[in-house]
């Protein structure tokens, strides 16, 4: 029995000896092999930071995102076995340092670069990005054309300035207001954040009626500005839309006060570049003074428990206010380390090779062989995109444009030595005075009655809506088109000497009108036509149309086809047909009845009565009675027939009558003859024959 026991453990010591040294060749013979249970990640995963360290957004997202990998690393749950670590780079908002910093990441095993932080920085960098195929996550890049298409390494983990526009639009749009003046940092995220304004405004009828682009820091110069905003006050539009980093925005801010622009009739509306410097870092409240009454955009992140308890650990831990900013690098953090999660249980291995297109001559001193490309790039990019998780800000969910799921905005105002929220803008259901996540779980409604906000102080500490423009200082007179007229003068007709007069009911009502307004109204009249025709109606609604006119006053008829290209106002003059003709009174009398014809038709159709009763009696005397007898009855019983034809079928019946009832009948039909030619209108049959011949032969030249 002991020697059967010996035997086996002999044999079982030599079975898992065998097994062992298995499994150690094939990790020998396969050392890169993958694995799908995650036993070849690495111990040590290195991702980049890229962003201005001393900016109001830098400061918060340097704590944010070292929170964010102490949190990851220390959750066992997600890359179990591997440490995330990140290597940080200020940039300083240059576009060259970024570059460079950019390609000192790609010298070492960076897999993912979290920033830029610039949306000019963030051009500069994708190119690098997508030729080395390192995924570049920006929290901060806001600028719309950074698209998918040209950068297809580029991933925005924060909402594109196109929706924060369409905010924008919507604001002017509510508040009905039809022209802004924009203010914008004449750079890509300037510039290209303006022209996605411009399109929205289009969208809703409204526009940009004047640009005012503002040099770089590195390029501007105060006087410079303070000279700019002198246009601005001599424009008309008073809604002006302030779209630059906040160094320069506290700038304009300043000079505008100074120059009396933050008073009554005034509207500013800021983007999201105060807003996160509102929320980190507290102004003084000289600063707060010259910012009073503006509207200011910031992107909404949903409360959450998370997100409190985030808060919380952050106001606690002295560091400076966090912003919205903050919120979308911690979440890019974490976006990252769970698509690196997915990498490595897909079998994802973080490889490196050379680029022969980046091998340079043996003098240079470029060392560009160091940089490598990331073999397994576009894994851990589709990762990255397939990402659906809840953050601090919410649903982190990418759309198939790449833009984050259900952009928000808050709308807050700025008052007294702070501020207030006075609605939200989604893109779901427009604006709201109820929070976007309420409205999620409704049908989407956009309609107008259900936009809404909250009342707003504006600047010059007033709730009265400003009226959103003025006549400019060095504006023109409004050209006012009148047509010089033929027929129909009393509607308008140029007073004699004076060709830039006019007169006639329709200037009455315009200078009417004008005189009710509570503002001064400097126009000049335009005349339209030549004197010896008519002008053509349509030529100066076209006119209005494309600016030559600014309006037209004039007998000027509305019609369908000039409703699709220019407004009316309503109308003071009936639409309509009237025929006017001459009329007599005539005198009534016991032989009105004979009026109806003249004197020689009544001869000419007595003769024909006669006519009509020989030819009768020659045809009937012979074999009818009633035509014979005396002359005299013969005479009288043709003259009856003669006129019985007038009012009676003649039948059998007929003629048996006597001819006195028939003489009672036509004395009663005579009557009735006389009342209806006393109960119309009478009527000049010669005008009336000569209007309609004339509108038959030409268009009747009447209002037009």
């Amino acid at each position: 029995m002991d020697s059967w026991k010996s035997g086996w453990h002999s044999w079982l010591r030599m079975r898992t000896i065998r097994s062992l040294l298995l499994v150690f060749l094939l990790f020998r013979l396969f050392p890169g092999g993958h694995s799908g249970n995650g036993t070849s990640r690495p111990a040590v995963v290195n991702i980049g930071a890229l962003f201005t360290f001393e900016s109001s957004i830098g400061r918060v997202a340097k704590i944010a995102i070292e929170e964010a990998v102490k949190d990851v690393n220390a959750n066992s749950s997600i890359l179990p076995g591997t440490t995330l670590k990140v290597q940080m780079q200020n940039t300083n908002c240059s576009g060259f340092v970024g570059m460079v910093e950019a390609l000192q990441f790609m010298e070492t095993d960076t897999i993912a670069i979290i920033g830029p932080q610039s949306s000019v920085v963030a051009h500069i960098i994708s190119h690098v990005a997508n030729e080395l195929q390192v995924p570049l996550l920006s929290f901060a890049a806001t600028d719309p054309t950074l698209d998918s298409l040209q950068f297809p390494f580029f991933v925005r983990t924060t909402h594109s300035d196109a929706y924060q526009m369409a905010a924008v639009a919507e604001m002017v749009d509510y508040y009905n207001w039809k022209q802004v003046t924009a203010i914008y940092i004449d750079d890509d995220y300037g510039r290209n954040g303006l022209s996605a304004l411009g399109d929205k405004l289009a969208e809703r009828r409204c526009k940009i009626s004047y640009k005012v682009g503002i040099p770089p820091e590195s390029g501007a110069n105060s006087s410079d500005t303070m000279d700019l905003l002198v246009k601005v006050a001599m424009m008309e539009s008073r809604v002006i839309v302030l779209h630059v980093y906040p160094q320069k925005g506290f700038e304009i801010f300043s000079m505008a006060n100074y120059l009396g622009m933050m008073g009554n009739g005034y509207v500013w509306i800021a983007t999201d570049w105060l807003s996160s410097v509102l929320d980190s870092t507290p102004l003084d409240s000289d600063t707060m003074e010259k910012i009073q009454g503006a509207l200011v955009l910031r992107q909404h992140t949903a409360d959450s428990d998370r997100k409190k308890a985030f808060v919380s650990r952050w106001n606690s831990g002295g560091f400076p206010g966090l912003n919205s900013y903050g919120l979308f690098a911690y979440d890019s953090v974490w976006l990252v380390a769970q698509a690196i999660d997915k990498f490595f249980n897909q079998g994802g291995v973080i490889s490196f090779s050379n680029d022969s297109r980046l091998s340079t001559g043996g003098d240079s001193n470029l060392h560009l062989d160091a940089m490598s490309i990331f073999n397994d790039g576009k894994l851990l990019l589709g990762n990255i995109l397939q990402g659906d998780v809840v953050g601090l800000t919410g649903r982190i969910k990418f759309e198939p444009d790449r833009s984050l799921t259900l952009p928000a905005y808050d709308v807050i105002n700025v008052v007294g030595t702070g501020f207030r929220r006075v609605g939200y803008w989604s893109n779901y259901s427009g604006l709201s005075t109820v929070t976007p996540e309420t409205l999620y779980m409704s049908p989407p409604n956009r309609s107008s009655a259900d936009q809404q906000l909250y009342s707003v102080i504006w600047p010059g500490e007033t709730s009265v809506k400003p009226r959103g423009w003025v006549f400019p200082n060095n504006g023109k007179q409004l050209r006012i088109g009148v047509p010089i007229r033929v027929s129909f003068k009393e509607f308008v007709s140029p007073v004699r000497g004076t060709p830039d007069k006019f007169q006639g009911f329709c200037i009455d009502v315009f200078t009417a009108a004008v005189n009710l307004l509570q503002y001064p109204v400097p126009y000049q009249f335009v005349p339209v036509g030549d004197g010896k025709k008519n002008p053509s109606y349509m030529d100066i609604v076209n006119s209005v149309y494309n600016g030559v006119l600014d309006a037209a006053i004039g007998d000027i008829a509305i019609v369908t086809n000039r409703t699709k290209i220019v407004d009316f106002s309503q109308p003071y003059v009936a639409s309509g047909l009237v025929v006017v003709v001459p009329f007599r009174k005539m005198n009534t009398g016991a032989w009105a009845f004979l009026r109806p014809f003249s004197p020689l038709m009544w001869i000419v159709t007595g003769c024909f009565f006669l006519a009509v009763g020989i030819v009768v009696w020659v045809l009937e005397h012979r074999i009818n009675d009633e035509f014979r007898g005396p002359p005299k009855r013969q005479m009288i019983t043709v003259l009856w027939f003669s006129l019985s034809t007038l009012f009676f079928a003649h039948s059998e019946e007929h003629c048996e009558r006597s001819w006195t009832d028939g003489a009672t009948n036509m004395a009663l039909c005579g009557s009735h003859n006389q009342l209806q030619l006393h109960s119309k209108p009478h009527i000049n049959p010669h005008s009336t024959t000569a209007l309609f011949s004339n509108q038959r032969n030409r268009k009747l030249e009447g209002r037009q």
